[in-house]
């Protein structure tokens, strides 16, 4: 952190929020987020309950310079976040044959990235999915950062590096057009990387279709008669390959199927999870089963291997919103511990700008 008589205020928008990761991050590392923009209006509750900032439910690409600079005023230095939604840049959505044209999200970037050139912050942050490196509009927003000056540091980070339990690998960019600004080191190695069990093992337990009474997101999907046969039957870090002839999949006995392993999986105690994705509270979605107990991971254990702590709020009490909505609000979001990484890498390169000066 900067030192007490260096200690400037770093005001900072996030748009694409979501139910406010990053936010709730770069606040711990003392970055004032003022407001957040996102076009769906159910992370709204989330953003502002656990956040000291204001919801804005608006697409990005009607946001106005005039707008931005409004939030800004009377900081010494500003923070633009601008973490597009990821599905267009995803190894499936690629795979799936979608021309760009027909997914309309391919230039939110460019949005952000004009954004950047009328506003000119100090700093600006991004992340994302990492096949979205080879993307010409990433190419492209590079570019718009370099011709306004902006040193840039980016890599694709895997979170474990970071203390996260779970295999997600990011793109992360930070700039900064005042001082040379580098991604913090990673804090984390093999030997010393968070696991499930570090995370969500002190959890009461649940069964399939149960809510916990003290709290609302420790809820687990309900299992068909067949799929809870399954997944008393799986191995933590197995494969359906361990059951039994009769309760394998149809799909899954064609030679095509044995490239499916990672799906109906459980987790496993002293590993790291996979992914958590928009479908993390489906046992058939990817290895999203319970190291131990017979059922699909809970949305708080989704929420807090995404490293959300286990006070955060995704709605209120009044307001249920269905599991598959919470699943996709988890699983979107931009991890917590990410935020922090982000506004510790700001904080850094103010530190030695002021050092040497």
């Amino acid at each position: 952190m900067l030192g007490k008589q260096n200690k400037k205020s770093i005001k900072a928008v996030d748009l694409f929020c979501g139910a406010g990761g990053l936010t709730y991050g770069l606040q711990q590392s003392g970055i004032d987020v003022l407001a957040g923009y996102d076009i769906e209006a159910t992370c709204k509750y989330a953003f502002e309950h656990n956040n000291n900032a204001v919801f804005h439910e608006k697409d990005v690409r009607e946001v106005s310079e005039y707008e931005l600079k409004q939030h800004f005023k009377g900081a010494d230095y500003t923070l633009l976040a601008g973490c597009a939604p990821c599905q267009p840049f995803s190894t499936y959505s690629r795979s799936s044959k979608k021309s760009n044209n027909e997914d309309n999200r391919w230039n939110l970037l460019s949005s952000f990235g004009a954004l950047v050139s009328s506003v000119k912050p100090d700093f600006v942050t991004m992340e994302n999915v990492p096949g979205l490196a080879t993307e010409k509009v990433y190419r492209d927003f590079l570019t718009t950062l370099y011709n306004n000056e902006y040193s840039v540091d980016y890599s694709v980070v895997f979170c474990p590096d970071y203390g996260m339990a779970q295999t997600r690998k990011r793109l992360v960019l930070v700039a900064s057009k005042i001082s040379d600004i580098k991604l913090l080191a990673p804090t984390h190695n093999r030997s010393t990387y968070s696991s499930v069990k570090d995370v969500i093992r002190h959890l009461p337990e649940l069964l399939a279709g149960e809510t916990c009474k003290k709290d609302p997101l420790h809820r687990a999907s309900a299992l068909s008669s067949i799929n809870l046969q399954r997944i008393q039957a799986s191995l933590p870090g197995g494969t359906w390959l361990d059951w039994p002839e009769e309760l394998r999949a149809s799909c899954h006995k064609k030679s095509s199927g044995a490239t499916y392993p990672s799906v109906y999986g459980r987790m496993s105690w002293d590993d790291l999870a996979p992914t958590i994705t928009t479908q993390c509270n489906g046992y058939g979605n990817g290895r999203f089963g319970h190291p131990e107990q017979d059922r699909g991971i809970s949305l708080r254990e989704a929420a807090m291997l995404q490293s959300f702590p286990e006070t955060y709020k995704f709605h209120s009490a009044d307001l249920q919103l269905s599991i598959a909505a919470l699943a996709k609000m988890i699983g979107n979001a931009v991890p917590v511990r990410l935020g922090e990484v982000v506004g510790k890498s700001i904080n850094q390169s103010l530190s030695k700008m002021h050092m040497s000066h």
